[in-house]
C-alpha cells in the first residue's frame, strides 16, 4: 500500500508564504514524476507545477516566480514553497505522484489534499 500525506496549507494573508510538503511512504519501488494541484471553489483541478524523477521543473505561467517546486528523493517527499500569495491562490491543494510499485506497476497516486487560504 502506498500512502501519499500532504501538510502546511493554512490561512495567510495577501502577499505571505507557506510551504506544502507531501510524503510519500508504503511498498514503493520508484516514484517517478510528482506534482501539486489546485482546486478553488467550483473550479476544475488544476496543474501548480510538477517535477520529473531526473529533476525537469515546470509551472502553471501564473504560478512562475512566485513558486518553486522541489523534491527530496532521500525522504520521497515534494515540497511547494508558495511566496507572494494572492487570493486567487485560495483552494485545496493535492499532490500527485507516479509511483512503480512492486508486482503492480506504475499508477498515479493522489493525497486528500490540503486547504490553502489566502486572505485579502
Amino acid at each position: 500500500q502506498v500512502q501519499v500525506a500532504e501538510s502546511g496549507g493554512g490561512l495567510v494573508q495577501a502577499g505571505g508564504s507557506l510551504r506544502l510538503s507531501c510524503a510519500i511512504s508504503g511498498r514503493i519501488g520508484r516514484i517517478d514524476r510528482m506534482g501539486w494541484y489546485r482546486q478553488a471553489a467550483g473550479k476544475q483541478r488544476e496543474l501548480v507545477a510538477g517535477i520529473t524523477g531526473e529533476g525537469t521543473i515546470n509551472y502553471e505561467d501564473s504560478m512562475k516566480g512566485r513558486f518553486t517546486i522541489s523534491r527530496d528523493n532521500a525522504k520521497n517527499t515534494v515540497y511547494l514553497q508558495m511566496n507572494s500569495l494572492k487570493p486567487d491562490d485560495t483552494g485545496v491543494y493535492y499532490c500527485n505522484a507516479k509511483i512503480f510499485v512492486p508486482f503492480r506497476g506504475s499508477a498515479d497516486y493522489w493525497g486528500q489534499g490540503t486547504q490553502v487560504t489566502v486572505s485579502s
